[in-house]
């Protein structure tokens, strides 16, 4: 087991070398900051001035070198637009966008299991139908055309909602949050909707297939032998057994929500990590793109590693494969 686990933990600290070594070349290897942050009449001065501020004067093999020695001590620099460091600019805005996902989430699973269920016990009916068909439709739906046709419905022409923009906020354990807040929810209802659509469709699928094959069982028949009523059947027999893989998923899914809300964000304003990052790319503010994109891929590498210890703990078979390659 502690083989399987350095070999795992060796591979994941590859992965994060080398995406380090791409983010770091795609980003600084891509046009000139300072045409941006300076106005169009700077003279040569005040451009070399800031080029020589920003670290930009050295070759892009000491900037790399730079920014290597940096994140081992995890520093990822000082945004060039904002003036502070990147990465704490980076966990300010990460509430906004962890409470977008985590809502989104429960409303993924409150609508998508549900629905899926429905939709496997009554499979041969026109609501089973409708239902397995709308989760097509949740698959193919762009979020940013979902979210545009939710602000022109519930904003524009109904106005119940507003269009955009986080709305108050509650202080929770040190965080500012809308979550908490009753005036905040009208503002966090239609981006956590948008954000959610696709994922709802997964569950529906996973939660339809699941039914399906469940209620084929032996312990289902048996149930119904003993005279148990559908709703005992369906709460404490099916649900337990076709919840473990819907859980899986929407834990996986969740690191997924977080790291790409970023159109979400952008069409709503929210601001959360994403609208940062878009925000970001717009002014070229290299230091605050690479510390996204390293916390991404620190966090996707986490959760695999996570889920392959896991794994070779269910199944050893598993590590036996493993030692085997």
């Amino acid at each position: 087991m502690l083989v399987f686990i350095l070999r795992r933990l060796g591979q994941s600290a590859f992965v994060v070398a080398a995406m380090a070594v791409l983010v770091f070349l795609g980003v600084y290897a891509i046009g000139n900051p300072i045409d941006i942050l300076l106005a169009p009449d700077a003279d040569q001065t005040e451009r070399d001035a800031a080029i020589a501020r920003l670290g930009l004067d050295k070759p892009i093999y000491v900037q790399f070198g730079v920014f290597l020695w940096n994140l081992l001590h995890g520093d990822f620099g000082k945004s060039f637009v904002h003036g502070v460091d990147a990465l704490g600019l980076i966990i300010s805005r990460m509430p906004a966008t962890m409470e977008l996902a985590i809502v989104a989430l429960g409303m993924t699973a409150l609508i998508g299991v549900p629905l899926g269920v429905i939709a496997g016990l009554r499979h041969n009916t026109i609501i089973g139908r409708t239902i397995m068909t709308g989760s097509v439709v949740g698959f193919s739906l762009p979020n940013f055309w979902f979210g545009i046709m939710l602000i022109l419905f519930f904003a524009v022409t109904l106005q119940w909602l507003p269009a955009g923009g986080r709305g108050p906020t509650g202080t929770v354990f040190g965080l500012e949050l809308s979550l908490f807040n009753p005036a905040g929810w009208p503002n966090l209802i239609m981006p956590a909707l948008t954000l959610a659509i696709y994922k709802t469709s997964l569950v529906i699928r996973l939660a339809y297939a699941g039914t399906r094959e469940a209620m084929l069982q032996d312990y289902v028949r048996f149930a119904r032998a003993k005279g148990l009523s559908p709703s005992r059947i369906i709460g404490v027999h099916l649900l337990k057994n076709i919840l473990i893989p819907v859980v899986t998923v929407l834990g996986l899914e969740l690191g997924a929500m977080i790291a790409f809300a970023v159109v979400t964000e952008q069409v709503f304003s929210w601001p959360g990590m994403g609208k940062l990052l878009i925000d970001s790319i717009y002014r070229l503010d290299r230091p605050v793109i690479v510390a996204y994109l390293m916390i991404v891929v620190v966090m996707f590498v986490t959760i695999n590693l996570v889920v392959d210890i896991l794994y070779s703990i269910l199944d050893p078979r598993v590590r036996l494969q493993d030692i085997e390659s």
